[in-house]
């Protein structure tokens, strides 16, 4: 099963080569000796009779311990920069330099081999700087319309999704299959092209600003569209992760796995607060 997350694509791959193979997944695809080196710091740690240049393999607990303390951070540094956005002169900076930062930080981590747990932590110092910046933005504009709780309401919904994409996940009523995967390959390429057709239309003042992303009945179609389009990337992140568990890839792993998962999750948090604000200046 492939993922639109490009995080967790790799281990998709793995996955598939695992298949075509019959071999034992990551340790003989990617190659025993890469993945001996690069669990070597932690072979010290390994418990009494386990083999040299064998790393314990990732566990669910492990994942949701690494996603959990990247959650922390990212609430943490969201305070902070939801606090300097408020000092003159420095709020552009400060939204332009997380930007960039939680950009490079990610393709960085995304298209390193060997995961760097240090670099993840610091894809989720910069990215909750960058969402406490915006979200200091979208409420701003959304109490020019007397819209209150704009911010509360766009992290409420995005754990309610997530709860919600888990239990359709975990019971099954939803199949990520490749029918599933096939369908959100389109979505996802129209919803990328029109995304950068309105970028540019808000260029030209198109929407008020907006792009088509405008106070209109299109505008708040589109916004739920990726609201809807992120919310169903959490089914693909959760496809992912369970088969990376059970490739039994090195414990190291979880990192890449959580650092997946929040991308997502962050994708899901700013597509709600776009979404939330254009209903909100839609009631003016």
């Amino acid at each position: 099963m492939q993922t639109s997350n490009p995080i967790l694509s790799r281990i998709d791959r793995e996955a598939t080569a695992r298949q075509q193979s019959g071999g034992a997944g990551f340790a003989y695809d990617e190659g025993r000796s890469a993945v001996a080196s690069a669990q070597a710091p932690q072979l010290g740690a390994a418990g009494a009779g386990q083999a040299p240049g064998v790393s314990t393999p990732v566990t669910f607990v492990d994942v949701m311990a690494k996603s959990g303390l990247l959650f922390v951070v990212v609430v943490l540094t969201s305070l902070v920069g939801w606090q300097l956005v408020n000092i003159e002169g420095l709020g552009t900076i400060v939204v332009f330099g997380a930007m960039f930062a939680t950009l490079g930080l990610g393709l960085l981590n995304a298209f390193r081999r060997v995961v760097s747990p240090p670099l993840v932590l610091a894809y989720a110092v910069v990215s909750g700087v960058l969402l406490g910046s915006i979200s200091n933005w979208y409420n701003t504009l959304a109490l020019s319309v007397n819209y209150e709780g704009l911010v509360l309401q766009a992290v409420l919904a995005t754990m309610t999704t997530f709860g919600v994409m888990l239990l359709l996940y975990g019971t099954g009523i939803v199949k990520v299959n490749n029918r599933f995967m096939k369908v959100m390959i389109g979505a996802m390429a129209a919803y990328f092209v029109i995304a950068m057709a309105s970028f540019v239309g808000a260029m030209f003042g198109v929407g008020g600003g907006w792009g088509f992303y405008g106070v209109g009945t299109l505008g708040l179609l589109l916004a739920l569209g990726g609201v809807l389009l992120a919310a169903f990337s959490l089914m693909l992140d959760f496809e992912a992760i369970k088969q990376g568990i059970a490739m039994g890839l090195p414990e190291r792993e979880s990192w890449r796995l959580s650092f997946g998962l929040l991308v997502t999750l962050v994708w899901l948090y700013l597509e709600m607060l776009r979404f939330l604000t254009l209903l909100a200046m839609g009631r003016e």
